[in-house]
C-alpha cells in the first residue's frame, strides 16, 4: 500500500467515525480536522515539485508559534490537536519517502 492509499483509508475511517458520532465533541472536532489536514497533504503531494515534508514542517512551526502566543489552555487545545495530527501525517509521509529513497539507492 502506498502512502496515498494509506491516507485515503484514514480519511474513509475518519468519515465513518464522523457519521457515527452524534454529539459535537472534541473527538468529532479532531476527526474533522484529521480529514481536512489529510486532504490538504494529498493536494500538496500532487505537485511533484513540492517537498511535502518541508511544507508540513512549516505548517507545524506556524502552529507552534500560535500555541506559544496563546494565553489560555482552551485556545491552545485545538492547535495542539492539529499539531499532533500533522505530526502523525509527517511521520507517515516522510518515513515513506525515506524508504523509497533508500530502495532507489540500493
Amino acid at each position: 500500500m502506498n502512502i496515498e492509499e494509506l491516507l485515503q483509508n484514514e480519511i474513509k475511517d475518519s468519515q465513518r467515525w464522523l457519521a457515527i458520532e452524534k454529539d459535537e465533541s472534541t473527538y468529532k472536532r479532531n476527526l474533522k480536522k484529521r480529514v481536512e489536514l489529510i486532504n490538504w497533504v494529498l493536494e500538496n503531494m500532487k505537485n511533484s515539485d513540492t517537498d511535502i515534508c518541508s511544507v508540513i514542517e512549516t505548517r507545524m512551526n506556524k502552529i507552534i508559534d500560535k500555541i506559544n502566543k496563546t494565553h489560555s489552555i482552551f485556545e491552545a487545545d485545538p492547535l495542539d490537536s492539529e499539531l499532533r495530527i500533522l505530526d502523525w501525517i509527517l511521520y507517515q509521509v516522510c518515513s515513506n519517502r525515506i524508504k523509497e529513497f533508500e530502495r532507489i539507492q540500493i
